[in-house]
């Protein structure tokens, strides 16, 4: 019969004692009874009890051991113990059970984690007590199982309280060396790590713009940092926040964004605790788990007691730097004192001297020890006694007085003027001690502004004296200055800070058209920035009178380049038109003379070479009645300007070339390049004379067929040398070889040298060459 069904039968017959009637039973039924009762001990102790062959399969179990795991005894008859045991303890039990079964030992006593139908598991002390015959031979072992949960979960609360403790303590211990943020954050991640067993944490704190930012972190993402950062539970300004948690990120009431940011972190659980300083919310600390996570009570006091110590961290280093800045600025500003040049000093309201620097021993001359303690009227000159009260009065009232230029005396006894910046000094509480002086010598500066006013004064005086035109005008234009000239030149008396570019009323192109003011000479160099030269206008004043005028307008700068205004003279130049119109009236007169003369001297050459008789004599004439025309040629060029003191090489090389023409055969042609450079009216001459020799020249000797061959003409300038240079297709000729024998090159030579120049002959190709110096402009 099975043991379970015996026990049953036994305690269900009614009316027998288990105890008083035992002894009165035969022997057989007695012990029957004995096993009986045996057996309902073993199904209803207190404690789980198995049996298991050396295989490690369940032979028998009681009806606790069932209770244990959630399962039928026919679930577990026949199973593996080691199947219930938890994975991560079964190598400690098995190799503890093979030992036994060795005989090495009879017993052993192990704290497991079995696991429930259910999966959930718990803590069980497993005594395991061998059972052999009376040969020693190993026949099952007893297990006996107790439930130690309880105990184990009070000695993991005991564990974590320590573990705790011993966070909290490393972390007060490390903030005590922290020399920096990165120290105290660091130490601080630590111990939330630690204290409330995560495996991730981060601190953030509240710029200067009141946004959470990441100042530390162990675990986390560049881009979850990115999308998180500025995020608070708390307002700003919350009083008193409290934590906030959530044990389960997904089933929370959080945003889906959020909540999918969290989530691509692997995060299941957060907390955020609230880090104060000075009793307002100055930032927080976050703990991240990865499974869901139950917040306790005592967790979150930890938590708390963290960031307080974190807060007291982060305020002794904040004060400690605000310190060693002060001293720092505190030290730096009493090296500025004892090196500053300036006289700088401190006084009681009572007018008493109460420090005084170096540079106040240079300026007046009193030695620290002299000054403390005596008034600081020593230092008034006679008759200025008076500004003191008047000083102290303002300090009073907090007033500051900037740059207060007075003056003061020395030691010895002389004067000195110095600028005076004088604030109020307070205490602590705000009440005004004292005052603090700083004291420049302006000495300089003062001479330098008197001789500045003397010297405007001269050159004003010198402006006024100048017979032209003279104006000034500000970086926009607007006048600012003029003198009585300006005001005679205009017919009017300009308007300062009004008038614009031109102190005249109307103004005109020399063309007639009309000039408006903002398109001057004075607003074109005030635009462009530079001086303007060569240009004219004409001015009309009120009465309708008009000037003809040059200006002058230069641009003025400061130090750094940039322009501050302009000046302009603008000179009359009425007299000199009516000059420039005689002169040009005589020039028209003396080149009308001139031409005529020469027309009549050509003339009777032309007529006495036709009625000469011998050959010799009408070549003489000829070539003198070419020479007439050349100069002809160039008299024409040079007169027919304006300007007869200069003229254009591009005028006079066609010019002097095509009369040259007229005198050489019809046949022979002569190509004339373009001319450059600018000629002398005292070249004119001599130059249309050595041309009208060397094309001459050139065609007698260098043509033999005109139709394919051609005498070539040039005038090029070089490095402020002008060259003039005739080519033809003939062989050449030997320059000291004829110079001798022809009077034409012997009158080019003659007039080369006139002209500082020097004749270079070549004859491959054919060619000669005048090279002589140009007209300095």
């Amino acid at each position: 019969m099975n043991i379970q069904r015996r026990t049953a039968k036994t305690f269900s017959q009614p009316g027998r004692s288990a105890f008083l009637d035992v002894p009165h039973l035969p022997r057989d039924e007695w012990r029957q009874a004995h096993e009986d009762r045996l057996a309902v001990t073993y199904e209803h102790v207190g404690v789980g009890i198995v049996e298991i062959d050396e295989a490690g399969r369940m032979l028998r179990v009681n009806q606790k051991a069932c209770e244990l795991v959630g399962r039928e005894a026919a679930d577990l008859l026949g199973g593996s113990i080691f199947d219930e045991t938890s994975p991560q303890d079964v190598a400690q039990d098995l190799a503890q059970f093979r030992r036994q079964i060795a005989g090495e030992i009879d017993r052993y006593t192990i704290e497991k984690r079995l696991a429930r139908k259910d999966g959930s598991c718990f803590w069980a002390e497993v005594t395991s007590s061998s059972v052999r015959d009376a040969s020693g031979n190993f026949l099952y072992a007893v297990r006996v199982q107790h439930d130690i949960s309880a105990r184990k979960a009070a000695e993991q609360a005991l564990a974590r309280r320590s573990e705790e403790q011993a966070a909290l303590f490393r972390f007060s211990e490390r903030l005590q060396y922290a020399t920096s943020f990165p120290d105290v954050y660091d130490a601080g991640l630590d111990a939330i790590v630690g204290a409330l067993a995560c495996r991730r944490a981060s601190i953030l704190l509240f710029d200067d713009n009141d946004m959470m930012r990441f100042v530390g972190w162990r675990g986390l993402s560049d881009g979850y940092r990115q999308a998180i950062e500025g995020h608070s539970p708390w307002g700003r300004d919350e009083r008193n926040p409290r934590p906030v948690y959530f044990e389960d990120v997904g089933a929370s009431a959080l945003s889906d964004t959020l909540k999918e940011t969290i989530a691509r972190e692997h995060i299941a659980a957060v907390a955020f605790i609230p880090i104060l300083i000075g009793g307002r919310l100055a930032g927080k600390f976050t703990a991240y788990y990865d499974r869901p996570h139950h917040f306790i009570e005592p967790e979150l006091d930890v938590a708390l007691t963290l960031a307080r110590q974190l807060g007291f961290g982060i305020a002794r280093l904040r004060a400690e730097q605000a310190r060693c800045a002060a001293e720092d600025r505190a030290q730096q500003l009493v090296s500025i004192v004892e090196s500053s040049d300036d006289a700088i000093i401190s006084k009681d309201l009572d007018g008493i001297i109460r420090t005084w620097n170096s540079g106040a021993e240079r300026l007046f001359g009193y030695s620290a020890g002299e000054a403390i303690g005596k008034p600081v009227t020593i230092l008034f000159p006679s008759g200025r006694e008076d500004e003191e009260p008047g000083i102290l009065a303002r300090i009073r009232r907090g007033e500051r007085i900037h740059h207060y230029e007075t003056v003061r005396r020395r030691k010895d006894g002389s004067l000195l003027d110095i600028s005076l910046t004088v604030s109020p000094v307070r205490d602590r509480a705000g009440t005004i001690v004292g005052a603090s002086k700083i004291a420049r010598d302006i000495t300089d500066r003062k001479q330098a502004e008197r001789k500045l006013r003397e010297s405007e004064q001269r050159l004003s005086e010198l402006l006024a004296a100048i017979p032209s035109a003279i104006y000034t005008t500000d970086a926009q234009g607007k006048i600012t200055y003029f003198n009585q000239a300006a005001i005679d030149f205009s017919g009017r008396t300009p308007v300062l800070g009004s008038d614009e570019w031109c102190v005249s009323w109307k103004l005109f192109n020399p063309d007639g058209t009309p000039l408006p003011h903002d398109q001057c000479p004075m607003a074109i160099a005030l635009k462009e920035g530079r001086a303007v030269r060569g240009a004219e206008a004409v001015a009309e004043r009120p009465d309708g009178t008009r000037v003809p005028f040059i200006p002058f307008p230069t641009p003025l700068r400061d130090s750094s380049g940039k322009i501050t205004g302009a000046i302009n003279m603008l000179v009359d130049i009425s007299e000199r038109r009516q000059a420039e119109t005689q002169q040009r009236l005589l020039l028209d007169e003396l080149n009308h003379r001139t031409k005529n003369n020469i027309q009549m001297l050509q003339a009777l050459l032309f007529s006495a070479a036709r009625t000469a008789r011998s050959d010799e004599a009408r070549k003489v004439l000829n070539e003198a009645s070419a020479r007439i025309a050349a100069m002809a040629a160039a008299q024409r060029v040079l007169y027919g300007r304006s300007d007869a003191s200069r003229f254009a090489a591009e005028e006079f090389l066609p010019a002097v070339c095509q009369t040259i023409r007229q005198l050489l055969p019809p046949d022979a042609r002569i190509e004339c390049s373009a001319a450059r450079g600018v000629l002398s009216n005292d070249v004119a001459m001599p130059l249309a004379l050595i041309l009208n020799e060397l094309l001459t020249n050139a065609v007698k000797h260098g043509i033999r067929d005109y139709a394919s061959q051609s005498v070539r003409v040039s005038l090029t300038e070089h490095d402020g040398r002008l060259a003039l240079c005739v080519e033809d297709d003939g062989g050449g000729f030997d320059l000291e070889v004829v110079r001798k024998t022809s009077s034409g090159l012997q009158l080019v030579l003659g007039l080369a040298r006139q002209l500082h120049g020097t004749l270079h002959v070549t004859k491959n190709p054919s060619r000669a060459c005048l090279d002589f110096p140009a007209a300095k402009i």
